[in-house]
């Protein structure tokens, strides 16, 4: 044991590689934590997809939405008989550990190390906090363009300094409507209704939009949408969209909760642009972003 913890705490002599770790952990953990809610119900390719649930929509009456989930079972996980790691020769392998970390913590390296895994995470925190975020998409709803499990940079500058545009892709914090829906479908404060989305802007203030046949109208001109995943089952608007406010679509329009049921987007909400996705490695880019 004692060769590992020297090369755990060894790292005092390659600070480098402290603020590394700190900036990694940073950024994996909030990438974790930071799911984009991408759909009605986030599911299992597995599990059975069945959109027949009626919900109210604000703009359009009743529709047929959402998703159920499959049933659980076992998880599949093999249970450590011996959790801990511990032997059957007492503690005196953790009281070594232990004394070994209260040592290195007093000493002048150890102390360098702390200071330097501090400031490398508050780096990377602020750097999240204000440039540039980690998220991760549960659902199909913007498939193809993203599928489940992928991992994508969310920049949050650009929202400041330029104009939304049509066809570019955004997380955003749901609007009223969206939580309406969501806890009267889920009953009470549900936790789905507080989760950011990820969408793809279809229209900018001023714009008139419309969905029929199958395809998407913005002023009258049908639009080229390589990036869907099928032709629209539904019919929507037309509708002038307000100052102030985006319409934000799926790419997998049929199996998307998103603008067309409950209504516009104000500006406001949106976190981020989505630029590119940096996992899994087969994954990596940005096609169909722009």
């Amino acid at each position: 044991m004692g060769s590992g913890i020297e090369y755990l705490f060894g790292l005092s002599r390659r600070p480098r590689l402290v603020s590394i770790w700190a900036i990694v952990a940073a950024f994996w953990f909030s990438s974790q934590n930071a799911v984009a809610f991408n759909g009605a119900v986030p599911f299992s390719r597995t599990g059975d997809l069945k959109f027949r649930q009626q919900i109210k929509s604000p703009i359009r009456g009743y529709i047929h939405s959402g998703l159920r989930m499959s049933d659980g079972g076992d998880d599949g996980i093999i249970k450590d008989p011996n959790p801990g790691g511990r032997n059957n020769n007492g503690g005196d392998d953790e009281e070594n550990f232990l004394d070994i970390v209260r040592n290195w913590l007093r000493s002048d390296e150890g102390k360098e190390d702390i200071q330097t895994y501090v400031i490398a995470l508050g780096t990377a925190l602020i750097l999240r906090l204000l440039i540039i975020e980690p998220r991760y998409i549960p659902s199909l709803s913007m498939y193809p363009t993203f599928d489940v499990g992928d991992q994508l940079a969310v920049e949050k500058v650009t929202k400041r300094i330029r104009p939304f545009n049509r066809n570019e892709i955004v997380v955003f914090n749901p609007p009223q409507n969206f939580r309406d829906i969501i806890n009267s479908q889920y009953g009470g404060q549900n936790r789905k209704a507080r989760e950011a989305l990820i969408k793809r802007i279809v229209a900018t203030e001023g714009d008139e939009v419309e969905v029929k046949e199958g395809h998407l109208f913005v002023n009258g001109v049908k639009q080229d949408e390589p990036f869907t995943n099928e032709d629209a089952a539904y019919e929507f608007g037309p509708v002038l969209v307000p100052e102030g406010e985006l319409l934000v679509l799926g790419d997998n329009r049929n199996h998307s909760l998103d603008g067309h049921i409950w209504g516009f987007l104000p500006k406001e909400n949106v976190i981020g642009r989505a630029v590119f996705i940096y996992w899994p490695p087969w994954r990596v880019g940005n096609g169909g972003m722009f």
